[in-house]
């Protein structure tokens, strides 16, 4: 795995990159960057018709969303992070997906803390080919 972060606006990243990005299984996506990621892409309509359980990883076109909790208003635990991102591991390897631009996961209306998901990160994708850039601004 290749590992940096970077000041970048995630949605300015190369055509090359899958944007990741947490959800509720509702599929609200009515705060955060989930509002910014519905807008571009359309993706509430797509995401309901699958019907996705929780914690898991759902492609829709190019962007990968960990379904990391069942209800909007609920925060993740960092099991279920750590299961979401177990699922998008085995989703990029099945896939041959290769570059992932992500926010810093879980950490803004989820309060997840930065340095452990961070660790999971690591921990999980060490050994995958595979290029992970989080974007902050």
């Amino acid at each position: 795995m290749i590992y940096r972060e970077v000041k970048k606006d995630i949605f300015t990243m190369e055509n090359k990159y899958y944007l990741a990005h947490c959800i509720s299984q509702d599929c609200a996506l009515g705060a955060g960057i989930a509002v910014e990621f519905e807008k571009k892409f359309n993706l509430r309509q797509k995401l309901i018709k699958i019907k996705s359980q929780f914690p898991t990883c759902v492609k829709i076109d190019k962007v990968l969303n960990l379904v990391t909790k069942e209800k909007c208003w609920h925060k993740p635990t960092y099991q279920d992070m750590n299961d979401a991102l177990w699922e998008l591991r085995y989703l990029i390897e099945t896939e041959g997906i290769k570059h992932i631009a992500m926010p810093k996961i879980g950490c803004g209306l989820d309060r997840l803390l930065w340095l452990e998901v961070k660790k999971m990160i690591n921990t999980i994708f060490n050994d995958v080919d595979v290029e992970i850039v989080v974007c902050y601004l």
